[in-house]
């Protein structure tokens, strides 16, 4: 039986699940290579993990699928589901500290979310000014 190991990640309102199996170091995210994956900037960001892991990476394959959120979003969903993965694939904890040491958004959700806009206001803080003269 062939070893498969089921990730998730979320951050803001972006969720990305991932499958990390034996193969050849392919990484694909929503079924495109991730050298393909536009823009630049969250490229960058999802490869991050990968290079951290060195070698590693060359014996396994990697499948992302994102939906909602923004584009950085789902690059920091699909970052966190790839780092979790790796580290759960080789059970390594010099591995799991390297990525922790380097961006510990990578292993643990970032809670963060956007406040609710009230009434009286443009935004969730932001009132209409009012004047009295």
């Amino acid at each position: 039986m062939k070893k498969v190991i089921h990730t998730s990640g979320k951050r803001k309102t972006a969720i990305a699940r991932g499958k990390v199996r034996e193969g050849k170091g392919r990484v694909r995210v929503n079924k495109r290579p991730v050298e393909f994956y536009d823009p630049e900037l969250a490229r960058l960001k999802i490869k991050e993990p990968l290079t951290l892991a060195g070698d590693l990476v060359d014996q396994v394959d990697i499948d992302v699928h994102v939906v909602g959120g923004g584009v950085m979003g789902q690059a920091e969903a699909a970052r966190m589901v790839i780092a979790k993965g790796l580290v759960q694939w080789t059970g390594d904890m010099d591995l799991k500290e390297k990525f922790s040491q380097y961006d510990r958004t990578m292993l643990v959700g970032d809670p963060r979310r956007t406040e609710s806009k009230k009434y009286g206001g443009r935004g969730a803080r932001a009132r209409k000014q009012k004047s009295y003269r």
